[in-house]
This record gives structure tokens, C-alpha cells and sequence, in this order.
């Protein structure tokens, strides 16, 4: 949705003659929006710097730096008026660059009207065609999508319900239903919505109701989204579609209501849509069993451990961590574990003769291995770390799975939620 305000934005610009040719463009975005502005900047030869608050995917940051935009990430869990916030970095490099116009989202009154003349004429034209509109839910981030739909149905459709939906953390939900505007924000992983301040081209007066749902409703909603109806949106869809839900459920008579796919989901595979990011970030529900188990991100019981075998050639190990983003690797000899190999085994093997690289794993791996039975303590995987290895849990003469020390951490922190 955010390529119609960024062809508006900046075609506006040029009427007023803000930008001049050859001009730098400037923005603070999670993403969509930058995605947008850079669809158009390619095209009219502009360049185009963009600052993205670094929880975003990878995904979106590879999608902007291949259309031709300079990425420059920064913190996100900062707010408004520090330095390093997106939107005040992106303002000061603005004004620092000779030649640079700051988009401004956040504050541009052409967002807004890219809705109220564009989207929400086409959206009454739809839902004209099956009875019209009874509800629409939205997110909001810059607030343009809310803003721009609340004008176009004032006039156009005034019986339509204006729903939010709002990330856990955000304060926007709380304004809305109780008139409080807190000056304390969370955090939220869901992407582009929520906010910790009213933006200044935000106009909530037309909202009557607003939803707080958290990353899990989130991510699990998109998730359903994609298995039961075959759509992958993006995170923020996931938001909506779960509020919208919440609306449909509590409705005593049919309505029609209208809720956005925000983006697509390929911006989010190697998060939302990966069943070990969400079983990191505690999103998915796996068995318990009150030991070491409880730890171990990929069982091998489960075929999740990557491994290889002693015969296997040096070079196949070390593209097995390139794919799957590991740094060790499991030697087995059928179901027996009799090695580890790690990055460094790797580089130590094969630095100053590359040939090596067709060597077996057998060469590089360490056989001496740090087992920790799955019964041990928590306490038990320090010493371990200590040395710099990874703990190979195991169950008698069963091998069960590794533990990293990033797996600790993430333990860890999902006790705290």
C-alpha cells in the first residue's frame, strides 16, 4: 500500500518545486514506505538514503539496497527525540546533505491525500459492488492509510466503522479507547504499525474502536492466513486480520468488513515464517519436558539437527553453515554422534592450501567431545561455554541435540516473558 504515498509524496514535491532533478531524497521508514520511495526514485534518477530501525527484516533491508537505496540502520529501542531514533536521524542527515529533501512521512499532508482521493475512492468502488462497506480495519503507523480513509468516508460513506488495530506496546490502542495518550511506550516485533507518539498529519477523530494484539496473535494469525486461504502477508497483516477477527466476533448481525494485506509475507520468511526464529522468540508452543531438552533448538530426533558425515567432503560441511546459518556441525556415523566440526576446525584445516577444502570431515572434526547428559543442570552448559565449545546433550548412548550459547540466551529471556 505504501507505493501510492510514495509516488504522491514525491510528484508533489516536484509540483511545488521542492526536489530539483538529481536531488537526494530522505526518509525515516520500517520499510514498505522506503520500498516505495525507491520504486519512484529509480525511475527519476534520484537518490535515495533511507534510515530503518534495525528490528526489520533482512529480507526488506536486501529488497531496498537492490533497488538502488543507501541503508543506514539504527537503533529501535529509542524513542522520539533521541538522537538515533529513525525519524530524527533521518531528519538530521536531511539537513545535513546539500541538495537533500526530507520526505517526512510522518508529517507530509500528501500522504493522507493519496488515501483520501486514491485508496478510498477504490475501495468504495469494490464494496459498492457487494453491498458496501460496514467496517474497515487498519493499522497505523505515519497514520496516513487512517487519516486518509477517515476524510474519504466522511463524506462518501459515513455509516463505515473505523477499527484499529494496534501492536501490544504501541499507545495508539489506549488513546483511542480510553482518551489516554501515555508518554511511556513497549516494544513490538510486528513491522511498519504501532507508535509511541501521534504523528502530526494523524486525525483519530472518526475511530471508534481499537485492538491491542500482541507479536504472538500476530504472527500466528498470518501464519493461518497463509494455511487456510493460501495468502503470505507480512506481519502487520497478521495484526489486522487478527483484530478483525476480535470485531467479527462480537458483531450480532452480517456486516462486510474490509482488512488490508498490508505487504507481502516473502518480506518475513526468515522470521514469522520460520519455525525456529518463532520457536526462538517463544511464538510457538513445543513440548516441555524440564531438562536440557527444553533448550535445544533443532532435535535430531526430529531430523532438525544438520549434520554430516565423516566422508563427507570438507567443502559440503562448510556449505551446510552457509545455508542453514550455523557455525557447527554434528559428525554421525548412522545414528552415533563421533564428532563436532566447527568454522574454526574448518579455517585452521584449509587456510594456506584451499585444496583442502575436498578433504573429509574426518580430518578436521574433534572427536573429543563435551556430553552433558540431558538430566544435568542448567548450570552444567557454563563450563562448557567457557572453553568455547557447544554441548552435545544426550540421552545414555542417544544423541538429542546441541546447545549454543545463544540458545541459553534465548531460554533465558523466554523465562522473563
Amino acid at each position: 500500500i505504501k507505493d501510492r504515498i510514495g509516488l504522491r509524496m514525491i510528484e508533489a514535491a516536484e509540483q511545488r518545486g521542492d526536489i530539483k532533478p538529481g536531488a537526494t531524497l530522505v526518509e525515516g521508514t520500517a520499510g514498505n514506505t522506503g520500498i516505495g520511495l525507491a520504486l519512484v526514485a529509480q525511475q527519476k534518477g534520484y537518490k535515495l538514503i533511507l534510515v530503518v530501525p534495525d528490528k526489520m527484516s533482512r529480507e526488506k533491508i536486501f529488497n531496498l539496497k537492490a533497488m538502488g537505496a543507501e541503508v543506514m540502520l539504527t537503533r529501535s529501542d529509542v524513542a522520539k527525540g533521541h538522537p538515533d531514533y529513525y525519524q530524527d536521524m533521518a531528519a538530521r542527515i536531511a539537513r545535513e546533505t546539500p541538495g537533500a529533501y526530507f520526505i517526512n512521512q510522518f508529517g507530509n499532508p500528501d500522504n493522507p491525500a493519496a488515501h483520501e482521493f486514491g485508496t478510498g475512492p477504490e475501495i468504495l468502488r469494490q464494496m459498492g459492488e457487494v453491498g458496501g462497506l460496514d467496517a474497515i480495519v487498519f493499522g497505523c503507523g505515519s497514520s496516513g492509510t487512517m487519516t486518509g480513509l477517515s476524510r474519504c468516508f466522511a463524506g462518501h460513506s459515513p455509516h463505515t466503522e473505523l477499527v484499529l488495530a494496534d501492536p501490544v506496546g504501541s499507545i495508539l490502542a489506549e488513546y483511542i479507547n480510553d482518551g489516554r495518550l501515555n508518554d511511556k511506550s513497549g516494544t513490538w516485533m510486528v513491522e511498519g504499525i504501532g507508535e509511541d507518539f501521534l504523528p502530526s498529519i494523524s486525525d483519530f477523530s472518526r475511530v471508534s474502536k481499537a485492538y491491542a494484539i500482541t507479536d504472538k496473535e500476530s504472527f500466528l494469525a498470518a501464519r493461518e492466513l497463509l494455511r487456510a486461504e493460501g495468502v503470505l502477508g507480512g506481519s502487520s497483516t497478521g495484526t489486522l486480520l487478527a483484530a478483525a477477527l476480535k470485531y467479527c466476533r462480537e458483531q450480532t448481525e452480517p456486516k462486510n468488513v474490509l482488512v488490508f494485506v498490508c505487504d507481502t509475507g516473502n518480506k518475513y520468511l526468515s522470521k514469522q515464517y520460520n519455525d525456529y526464529w518463532m520457536l526462538d522468540n517463544g511464538f510457538l508452543e513445543r513440548e516441555q519436558y524440564g531438562d536440557l531438552r527444553d533448550l535445544i533448538l533443532r532435535p535430531y530426533n526430529r531430523r532438525d539437527t544438520v549434520v554430516v558425515g565423516p566422508n563427507d567432503l570438507l567443502v559440503t560441511a562448510y556449505q551446510r553453515m552457509k545455508l542453514y546459518e550455523i557455525s557447527q556441525l554434528p559428525v554421525m556415523d548412522g545414528e552415533r554422534i563421533i564428532g563436532i566440526l566447527d568454522e574454526s576446525d574448518v579455517l585452521l584445516h584449509v587456510y594456506g592450501d584451499e585444496a583442502r577444502f575436498r578433504d573429509p570431515v574426518s580430518t578436521a572434526m574433534v572427536s573429543k567431545l563435551d556430553i552433558l547428559d540431558v538430566r544435568a543442570p542448567v548450570e552444567a552448559l557454563l563450563p562448557v561455554f567457557d572453553r568455547g565449545h557447544v554441548a552435545i546433550v544426550m540421552d545414555a548412548e542417544r544423541f538429542l541435540g546441541l546447545i549454543t550459547r545463544i540458545d541459553l540466551l534465548n531460554w533465558l529471556r523466554r523465562r522473563v516473558q
